[in-house]
């Protein structure tokens, strides 16, 4: 009858003490790892320095540099060009906020893999990238509300009507109700929920990282990632159900703005790493995904497969600057920016644009007028004035890049929340 073989017992024990086998000269047998990187479900395949997996090699991180460089010069010449025509201020701070997910995504990623190694670097790399994205999410919704002339406009065309109900679009437990302010406050605060749980999972995932509490792919009770998960797979659904139901009351005003493409690309760009990153975590502990222990380097299955993560997002960044070019386009704006001499806006201007963009005063502003109960039963409408602005009850005024008053004024509205 044959013996079955252990793992866990020596070869002399298997052959006996005097097998020609069992005396042969060899390395010895290299252990297992032990602690926070250890796959509990099943036993990961183990490789050495002198098998290096194709993420170590100098034609990785050459391929993904090259698809990564190029998705910056791409990208950062198309946001260039929207502050050099920077002609509704309104609408392009969202589109600048937008475009940058690309540089944020491709970089972060790309030096994640450079320290590929280090068996930690990667998770604090990537806090920057998931605080990011929830930025950006919130930033869709404000340029579709841009697109349509602001919460007030919105309202006007939607009040009253009823909503259809559609299992598609998870409108079919609002059968017999009508379009609301209180419709749209929710869309926001779906929203805006996700820019507060996503860096706050993201510093607890730096917290539980260095306790060694933390793994990627590790679905242990015992460890942070299966709650961290949970959560944040909460979160996100329901700031993507938000976004859905606002697509589903306003599509039809939003045609004119090709709204079906660009929803895509950015959920394609957010929620498609998101998934990647799940169906890693699933192959890791199908055993596909092996670790790496040896005296120079020990890096963990997790690891592994968050360095594949991150090799495919700097491929994936490129294609999504060329589609991203395309669904925001900087030509719409290109006639309305130029003077009367046919130039376009000074270098000086440019900076101050840039700077405008990046101010997040807006979604404190907008955070404030969503959740505070003072200002549930009114919509804001924003206006764009030149010189000095007259006073106005509830208004909240702030300078443009180019001298130009942005107000936003809270009319009331008579819908119950």
């Amino acid at each position: 009858m044959l013996n079955v073989w252990r793992r866990d017992v020596p070869l002399s024990e298997r052959l006996g003490e005097d097998s020609v086998l069992a005396a042969a000269p060899g390395p010895p047998p290299t252990a297992a790892p032990t602690g926070p990187n250890m796959s509990w479900l099943p036993e990961a395949p183990l490789l050495s320095t002198d098998q290096p997996i194709f993420l170590m090699t100098p034609a990785a991180q050459a391929v993904s540099g090259f698809f990564v460089w190029t998705a910056l010069i791409l990208t950062c010449h198309q946001i260039y060009m929207h502050l050099r025509f920077y002609s509704s201020p309104r609408e392009q701070r969202h589109i600048v906020r937008i475009l940058f997910i690309v540089p944020i995504y491709a970089f972060d990623s790309w030096l994640s893999l450079l320290f590929f190694t280090n068996d930690q670097y990667y998770v604090y790399f990537d806090t920057v990238r998931d605080c990011y994205e929830a930025f950006v999410i919130y930033n869709f919704l404000s340029l579709c509300y841009e697109y349509l002339g602001g919460e007030s406009a919105i309202m006007a065309e939607i009040r009253g009507k009823p909503i259809e109900s559609s299992c598609m679009y998870g409108t079919c437990c609002l059968r017999g109700k009508a379009y609301s302010i209180g419709f749209l406050r929710f869309c926001k605060q779906a929203t805006l929920q996700f820019c507060v749980v996503k860096p706050l999972m993201a510093a607890v995932t730096v917290i539980l990282q260095a306790y060694g509490k933390y793994k990627d792919g590790d679905f242990n009770v015992a460890g942070g990632y299966l709650y961290v998960t949970i959560v944040y797979n909460v979160s996100v659904s329901l700031s993507l159900y938000a976004l859905f139901l606002f697509y589903f009351s306003t599509k039809e005003l939003l045609s004119p703005y090709s709204p079906m493409l660009k929803f895509l690309m950015v959920k394609s760009v957010i929620f498609l790493s998101f998934w990647q990153g799940m169906l890693l975590a699933i192959l890791e502990k199908c055993g596909a995904i092996p670790q790496i222990n040896s005296v120079e380097v020990s890096v963990g299955e997790g690891t592994v497969a968050a360095g594949y993560q991150n090799f495919i997002i700097c491929i994936e960044m490129f294609f999504a600057a060329l589609a991203l070019r395309h669904a925001f386009t900087y030509k719409v704006y290109m006639d309305k920016s130029l003077d009367s001499q046919g130039r376009c806006a000074p270098m000086k201007s440019i900076s101050s644009s840039l700077k405008e963009t990046m101010n997040p005063g807006d979604m404190v502003q907008d955070a404030i007028h969503n959740f505070s109960p003072a200002y549930q039963q009114y919509t804001q409408q924003s206006t764009l004035e030149q010189g000095a602005p007259t006073p106005v009850s509830r208004a909240h005024s702030a300078v443009g890049g180019r001298g130009d008053t942005e107000k936003t004024l809270l009319l009331s509205s008579d819908d119950e929340f």
